[in-house]
């Protein structure tokens, strides 16, 4: 089998080398204002691995084989793509003159390269974020529309997390061990020096990495690559922040062989759209090249965006009717001024030294060590024998009243008794006290003397759940050209992670103590640290859980390119390595044999293969097809199944499964940029665990214990198929008149029914079993939440000769679902908690009603843009202007079910009083919008 493949390859890479004469086509690039030769301005054949960089003097020369028609694309960072349509029938050279490319400062919609839904602020996301948000640069029109269009209704491109992307910073994958997605606050203020980058969509071939099957997108920061000169933005919004100011010089290479890049910048606002989320960024950027020899380089990246930010709540419908939409629970007012409970801090700095070998004029070898450390914490209330701080609490709304149930023997009896009166009086205490009481808090925390109030233990503090992650990672990359029509890349990443997780108490409210103790509980039972009982914990102090947790990943992968005249193809191989392991430092009450020091450690070995094959059927149109199939280890985050408390592992835990494929059709031509593609993706046996607070779930029959409770829920062997289609497309209507139409048509659903587990901390309290088998929840066929799955865009552009432009887009998105409550949909959802038997007024029927996905309205949003630019004593100013949702339309953009109604009979009597006090929770997008920028180019 060896023999025959060795055969095959040498037959690839030597008998199908085309034996045709080549021809030059050469140029010189320069600046259309400064009339300057351009230098590293990227020249390439449409459709080939024919590829230069211009010269000092901005020369190309380029060696084809001569076809009758070919597209010439000139891109640089900062400028306009510019595409040229050559022709070369005979064996003689082209010379295609002076080419003068324009910048794109105006073009830009410099809201953000990142993007970032709400939904990456608003919720405990842990080290890093939910949404796939984008670093977006690329030029493709479906692309465009789904980051600064549709990403704002929380638009996922197919339907996919950011897990399935491979985000990469000079050849280093940036994707956190901790649960596989980007950090994207780490890159917050950062736009003006994130340009250069190369993206992939799906699973095409990657130069630097095998990828995951939402695509890879590589930024570099070497220094040589930036345009020389000064930038200046300045920038006004009413979303994330109210002002923005970013300042960023390149020195560009001089004869020394040094060249380097500072960027700084400032993001700030009292308060952003939505009450109470006050926002506060810095960030600070350098990069600094060496030029060794002709063959050697050294270049040094560091980065530093420390950033905060207010989030803002989920809300029932109960809520956001009495309050509006962009009421927010979690802030209240101190000293006059408004204080947020829940705010997310992040400040992790990178450092990373990159060596670039140029070892030949056909290969590469560049290598890079990268070290990041920091910390990520997310900060709420902790309160012991108090009431609930929570403006929202379930007792303090008018549903509690109006929702009544009489109870016999402590059983919901099923006849309805609200009491309308407590209701009335619920609502006006709530509408008078709709926000955070700081102050009540600060009472609450002082006892009497004679002399006034003095400091006393402390039975409200603020504290965070923190993260101190430290992050040492090596990466090498070799591209080579191995003939004319074959190319080589293979690398591999080594990361290795020590994740320091512990609770950390900011903030006594005038408290002089708080008890590191968890007051549910007694005796020994409530001891967070059992080698230190009844510790009196003080500001700064760790308290509540304390624990390390360990991840090493080793990757490897090799690719193999084919090009020629009408063909291309490749194929791609991966392997990796992980390992992981959890450190408790605290010897917890519950689990005083399970939580003190180090668990097993988890295992995995992964393999992966992908490929592709394009067909050229001219130099405008292409036909390409890639699929992938790989596993890859869970993430860290879904090893452990209470990891704040014990060192157990999630039963059943395997790596996932995925397989992926897509088909495309290209166009491009001067005037018409088209792209079509359908895809299927199938994730399985994938995990997730969450916690929640739950009523009723424990049948007695079984001999659980009924009491309601605090629990974390695991699945395990969840399956996802993702399938669907996309269209970008864009047409030069005149010379000043371009439209834009993009569309989204995807179906993304549970394709199994996984396994539900639930621990119950407080049944180690009582010498009882934790942990529960709820069997399969019948999650097949309902759909994935969180995204639209499906979009459609409609643009126009007008762009004057005299530099101004306006634009607009008029997007429909539909058919986004809520996010489900698997506990509900297992066969305990029907079983009587009190004597184990099925609950006698349950019907299919009705729990069909009950247990229906929510789908969301449909949404459409006309986006408004444009912008003008003008050069002044041979400087740039360019101005940039947009309004979003124009017509200021209110509308949801997810939400989920609370799973604390667990029960047939709970939820039934709930959702039938009209006024449900556990009814779903809802996130709304922006109503209307807008953001100013002013750009000055010196």
């Amino acid at each position: 089998m060896i023999k025959k493949y060795a055969v095959f390859l040498i037959f690839l890479l030597f008998n199908f080398a085309s034996a045709q004469r080549k021809i030059t086509v050469s140029g010189v690039v320069i600046d259309t204002r400064t009339q300057n030769p351009l230098e590293n301005v990227v020249v390439t054949i449409q459709n080939t691995a024919v590829m230069q960089l211009t010269s000092k003097t901005g020369k190309f020369e380029l060696h084809i084989f001569p076809q009758k028609e070919q597209l010439l694309l000139l891109r640089s960072q900062g400028y306009k793509d510019f595409l040229l349509k050559i022709k070369s029938n005979s064996d003689q050279n082209i010379n295609l003159g002076i080419l003068q490319l324009e910048d794109t400062y105006s073009d830009e919609v410099p809201a953000a390269l990142i993007t970032l839904s709400d939904s990456d602020f608003s919720e405990d996301n842990g080290s890093s974020e939910m949404t796939s948000g984008l670093l977006q640069s690329s030029k493709d029109a479906f692309m465009q529309t789904s980051a600064f269009n549709w990403g704002q209704a929380r638009f996922r491109v197919r339907g996919l997390d950011s897990e399935n992307g491979t985000m990469m910073l000079n050849g280093i994958v940036m994707n956190k061990i901790y649960d596989g997605r980007p950090q994207w606050n780490n890159w917050g203020g950062l736009n003006n020096v994130l340009r250069n980058q190369e993206f992939s969509v799906g699973t095409a071939a990657s130069n630097y990495t095998f990828g995951g099957i939402l695509g890879t997108q590589q930024i570099f920061t070497r220094a040589s690559l930036y345009r020389k000169g000064t930038s200046l933005t300045f920038s006004g919004s009413n979303t994330t922040y109210i002002l923005r100011g970013i300042g960023t010089y390149a020195s560009g290479m001089n004869e020394a062989g040094w060249a380097y890049v500072i960027s700084a910048g400032k993001r700030w606002a009292d308060e952003g759209y939505f009450e109470g989320t006050n926002f506060n960024a810095d960030s600070f950027f350098l990069s600094i090249e060496k030029k060794l020899n002709s063959k050697n380089a050294l270049n040094f990246t560091g980065f530093y965006t420390p950033n905060s930010r207010g989030k803002n709540s989920a809300n029932t419908a109960e809520v956001s009717h009495l309050m509006g939409e962009n009421y927010n629970s979690y802030w209240g007012f101190q000293n006059g001024k408004k204080r947020n409970a829940r705010v997310k801090n992040v400040a992790e700095p990178l450092l990373m030294v990159n060596h670039y070998y140029k070892i030949d004029e056909k290969t590469n070898l560049n290598s890079v060590l990268m070290y990041q450390f920091g910390k990520v914490g997310n900060s709420n209330i902790d309160y012991q024998n108090a009431d609930s701080p929570d403006p929202v609490y379930y007792k303090k709304m008018p549903s509690y009243f109006s929702s009544l149930y009489a109870k016999d023997h402590g059983e919901f009896s099923g006849e309805f008794t609200p009491d309308y009166e407590n209701a009335e009086k619920n609502r006006i205490a709530f509408l008078s006290n709709s926000q955070i009481n700081w102050n009540e808090m600060y009472f609450a925390n002082q006892q009497s003397t004679e002399n006034g109030f003095q400091p006393s233990k402390s039975h409200y503090v603020l504290y965070e759940d923190r993260t101190d992650d430290r992050t040492f990672a090596v990466n090498s990359n070799l591209n080579t050209q191995i003939t004319s029509n074959v190319f080589f890349d293979g690398g591999f990443t080594f990361k290795k992670l020590k994740s320091h997780n512990f609770q950390n108490l900011l903030d006594l409210l005038g408290g002089e103590y708080f008890e590191d103790i968890d007051a549910f509980y007694k005796g020994s039972y409530s001891q967070s640290d059992l080698q230190h009982p009844n510790r009196q914990v003080k500001q700064g102090d760790t308290y509540g859980y304390n624990y390390n947790l360990f991840g090493n990943t080793l990757d490897a992968f090799t690719q193999f390119k084919f090009t020629y005249n009408k063909t291309e193809f490749y194929f791609s191989q991966l392997y990796s390595i992980s390992d992981y392991q959890r450190e408790g430092l605290y010897q917890n009450g519950l689990y005083p044999n399970n939580s003190l020091g180090k668990s097993e450690k988890v295992n995995f070995e992964n393999f992966g293969f992908k490929g592709g094959f394009t067909y050229k059927i001219s130099g405008k149109q292409s036909l390409f097809f890639n699929g992938a199939h790989f596993t890859r280890a869970p993430s860290l985050r879904n090893t452990f199944s209470n990891s704040r408390l014990n060192n157990t592992i999630v039963n059943g835990l395997e790596s996932e499964n995925i397989t992926s494929g897509e088909a495309n059709y290209s166009y491009h031509s001067p005037k018409l940029k088209l792209r079509m593609t359908v895809y299927y993706s199938l994730i399985k046996n994938t995990s997730k665990t969450s916690y929640f607070y739950a009523e009723g779930i424990f049948d007695n029959g079984a001999g659980y214990d009924p009491t309601d409770a605090f629990v974390s829920q695991t699945l395990t062997k969840l399956d996802k198929k993702n399938i669907g289609l996309e269209l970008g497309s864009e047409y030069q209507i005149s010379s000043t008149l371009k439209a834009t139409l993009s569309a989204a048509f995807g179906n993304y659903v549970y394709s199994s029914n996984p396994n539900v587990s639930i621990t119950n901390d407080a049944n180690a309290a009582k010498s009882m079993s934790t942990t529960f088998d709820f069997g399969p929840a019948y999650l097949k066929n309902y759909k994935q939440s969180g995204t639209p799955q499906k979009a459609y865009s409609f643009g126009l552009e007008y762009r004057d000769p005299k530099f101004w432009w306006i634009g607009a887009n008029i997007n429909y998105l539909m058919d986004s679902y809520i996010d489900v409550s698997p506990i509900s949909r297992t066969s305990q959802f029907y079983i009587n908690p009190v004597n184990g038997f099925p609950f006698p007024e349950a019907t299919s029927e009705r729990g069909n009603e009950l247990l229906k996905q929510e789908k969301f309205d449909p949404i459409m949003l006309l986006n408004l843009s444009g912008g003008k630019s003008w050069r002044i004593y041979k400087k740039y100013v360019g101005l940039f202007a947009s309004v979003n949702n124009v017509l200021n339309l209110i509308y949801k953009t997810g939400g989920f079910e609370q799973a604390r109604n667990a029960n047939f009979r709970a939820l039934n009597q709930d959702v039938s009083s009209g006024t449900p006090s556990f009814g779903p929770k809802y996130y709304y997008g922006y109503g209307r919008t807008y953001f100013l920028n002013l750009t000055i180019g010196l």
